[in-house]
């Protein structure tokens, strides 16, 4: 049996000076993953080790680097799973935790439970000797500067959540962005798994939570399916149970790039969907889509001799890899 993983760094509207960083930064996470699965070790843990990288890298939306709420403090989401057990993770709205992909590690294999939210999840954290960081250190310049802007804006000091859009009012908004994070993982053993990780969208209210840590919608994975995980607007991602959906393609089509082609086009077609979705199939196969102007990801897979990056922009998009 081969090895493979593919990663993501978001996909949106991402601001051009960050565009080298995208790349590398994918490159560097892929290479970390590769590595882990090369020395034996499982498809969890290759997971595990490359979100943590993108986590730490303060171009992505995850981790240092996350967008600031309305509040203008960083709330962080993650999820895991494994495609042996179907057993999983996730931990949503956690504002202590440096690197909530390995709270939500410790949520699937220590916890009776698979999904803990805010204190209760770093109640867990403490109990699990996981260190907390100081909030202020997930907060960079560039997030900063966004926040205040977009607050300098607003004629109210609190203001409400905004009626959602559907597809007849057209696209939403391109504001400038960067990117959840996410891979799939295919170790030595047949064993696949999945991770995701955000600070969700930019200006939230307080206590929002999209796809990123909700299985099925933004990452889905059974060693007899195939793998799945999303990114882009959440609650899009969220109605139409994206990840689940592209895991079913590749089931009907055999195929991962195509796979992800139908479930991104389907994805548009019926919610005006702005996203993007990388997958991996039992075999080791690798497949991408996305709708937004951007997408970050990075592969490699047995045969290849290194592992293969890119931001990839609309005129590129949907191609076969």
């Amino acid at each position: 049996m081969g090895i493979g993983i593919i990663v993501h760094g978001g996909a949106g509207n991402i601001p051009a000076e960050l565009h080298a960083g995208f790349e590398a930064g994918c490159r560097i996470a892929a290479e970390a993953g590769w590595n882990v699965l090369a020395s034996g070790k499982s498809a969890l843990d290759a997971v595990e080790t490359a979100v943590r990288i993108l986590e730490d890298n303060p171009v992505f939306d995850a981790g240092r680097g996350a967008h600031l709420n309305r509040d203008g403090e960083v709330e962080l989401d993650a999820g895991i799973m494994d495609g042996r057990t179907l057993m999983a993770g996730a931990v949503a709205a956690v504002r202590r935790i440096a690197n909530p992909i390995s709270l939500a590690r410790r949520v699937l294999s220590d916890c009776e439970h698979v999904f803990l939210v805010g204190a209760g999840a770093e109640r867990f954290a403490e109990q699990m000797d996981i260190p907390f960081c100081d909030p202020m250190d997930l907060i960079v310049a560039r997030e900063r500067t966004l926040w205040e802007k977009r607050r300098g804006q607003l004629a109210t000091t609190d203001p409400p959540c905004r009626p959602q859009l559907t597809p007849e009012d057209g696209p939403i908004p391109a504001t400038p962005s960067t990117g959840t994070v996410g891979a799939a993982a295919l170790d030595i053993e047949g064993n696949l798994a999945v991770g995701n990780s955000t600070g969700g969208t930019f200006f939230k209210y307080p206590g929002r939570v999209g796809d990123t840590p909700i299985i099925g919608c933004g990452l889905y994975v059974d060693n007899t399916l195939g793998a799945a995980v999303c990114t882009g607007v959440g609650e899009q991602i969220m109605k139409t149970v994206l990840a689940k959906t592209t895991v079913d393609q590749l089931v009907l089509l055999g195929d991962a790039a195509t796979a992800a082609r139908v479930a991104i086009g389907y994805f548009q077609r019926r919610i005006g969907g702005q996203g993007g979705v990388i997958c991996l199939s039992p075999q080791g196969q690798v497949g991408w889509a996305f709708s937004t102007p951007y997408m970050g990801y990075a592969y490699r897979t047995d045969g290849m001799e290194a592992v293969a990056a890119k931001l990839g922009s609309l005129e590129s998009a949907n191609v076969t890899p």
